[in-house]
């Protein structure tokens, strides 16, 4: 058993403000809300099939489609948090996802379905860069890593409870599939409630200079400071990472079900269930990245992980599917997941990025990925029926080439940020 060791008391973590954590869980259910509305698509996408009727192609382009509107979602709303103010996009995008939902819930028929599908893919994606810098602009210098990695606590969360519901509620039909996309109507709802009563602090002048020159990035929200190396070389760095990381993660999150069932030979029952006897691992190691992400151990942790992480997808090809080899590679993917993932893309991206165009770079670098999740997800089921196996080993070399990346930027970008988290406490909240 692993025991992750305290921070040296040199290096102790001073409290978080408790107005602060609240920006980070009203702020992470842009991620709850991602993870879930992927997820619920792809716990039911077995039963839309039968539903509607559909063939293996509108299949793949529905659940193309998510992800394809979270990209475009994510460049468009990224940039204009940047341009017009992050609280306005922070509150009115989270209300379209809600009207997204609720015509995914009630949709009668997949063209229905599909166009609800795109609202909410759209909105999702706009909140996700938005909320990572509305956190990251609130966030304290010794802080900021545990803040923003929080938000893959509310992203792990979005996936527990949609499993959870999926598998409770898996002999019930479309009955079922409604209950789960309802709950993301609640949820939105709630949350641009909360967040309507949040009062922002925008980061004063003097501290986005201070953080900019730390950085050495130039001042303004021009896109000319995008294509600049202090913000280039981090995006193109980060990108890299997470979309190799984020095709194997991004596949099994969608697909992962129905691998099980059309692959595996698991019942759907079984198969929601197998996904969620491992979730829970997934869970509560994320808390153990956040509790460790502003200390050396958050990097030392990924080495580690990434090849464990690399031998589960190595499993799963080796046992083309079988379920044996599924069941070993859902425990070693739970326990390496949360800590050489989408927090280490989250952390390292809020670390490098100039502040000014924080929302437009990590925008970018989401859009670009997602497209290209898009484009996987959309041939994923005509793959798999073709070669289980071939899909399967093509994951695992991306994943290699992930931890590839993501060595690359604990060793050249944050050893050459010696002070990423050089952004005054000022950068703040009011507290409600």
């Amino acid at each position: 058993m692993i025991r992750f060791p305290s921070p040296p008391e040199h290096a102790e973590q001073p409290p978080i403000p408790r107005h602060l954590w609240k920006v980070a869980a009203l702020s992470g259910m842009a991620s709850y809300l991602d993870a879930a509305l992927i997820v619920s698509i792809a716990v039911n996408l077995a039963i839309y099939r039968d539903h509607y009727d559909m063939g293996v192609w509108m299949a793949g382009a529905i659940s193309a489609i998510v992800t394809g509107c979270i990209a475009v979602g994510s460049l468009v709303g990224g940039r204009l948090a940047d341009m017009f103010g992050r609280r306005r996009v922070y509150n009115l995008d989270i209300l379209c996802y809600a009207i997204g939902a609720i015509v995914i819930t009630l949709a009668p028929n997949d063209i229905v379905l599909f166009i609800g599908v795109l609202v909410a893919g759209l909105a999702a994606g706009a909140d996700l860069p938005t909320s990572l810098a509305v956190v990251s602009d609130a966030a304290p210098p010794d802080g900021r890593a545990r803040l923003v990695s929080f938000t893959q606590v509310m992203w792990v969360a979005g996936i527990v409870v949609v499993i959870f519901l999926g598998y409770v509620l898996s002999d019930t039909g479309m009955v079922g599939a409604r209950i789960i996309t309802g709950h993301l109507i609640i949820a939105a709802l709630a949350t641009f409630l909360l967040r309507a009563r949040l009062e922002l602090a925008e980061p004063s002048e003097a501290a986005q200079r201070e953080e900019a020159a730390a950085l050495a990035a130039p001042r303004g929200i021009e896109l000319k400071n995008v294509w600049n190396r202090a913000a280039l070389l981090p995006m193109v760095a980060t990108f890299v990472y997470y979309v190799t990381w984020g095709i194997g993660a991004n596949t099994f999150g969608q697909f992962g079900t129905y691998l099980l069932v059309t692959v595996s030979g698991a019942s759907q029952s079984l198969a929601t269930g197998i996904n969620l006897a491992f979730l829970p691992i997934a869970l509560v190691l994320t808390f153990v990245f956040v509790r460790v992400a502003d200390t050396p151990w958050r990097d030392r942790l990924f080495y580690v992980f990434t090849v464990v992480q690399v031998v589960a997808f190595c499993i799963a090809s080796l046992t083309a599917g079988a379920l044996v080899g599924m069941l070993v590679f859902f425990v070693l993917y739970q326990i390496s997941n949360p800590f050489a993932g989408e927090a280490s893309y989250k952390v390292w991206s809020q670390l490098t990025l100039p502040p000014d165009t924080r929302g437009t770079t990590q925008g970018l670098t989401y859009a670009l990925s997602r497209g290209v999740f898009a484009g996987v997800a959309f041939v994923t089921p005509a793959l798999m029926d073709y070669s289980a196996s071939l899909l399967l080993w093509l994951i695992t070399l991306c994943m290699a080439a992930s931890g590839v990346a993501g060595v690359y930027v604990i060793h050249v970008l944050i050893r050459r940020s010696p002070n990423t988290a050089v952004a005054p406490a000022s950068l703040g909240v009011a507290r409600t």
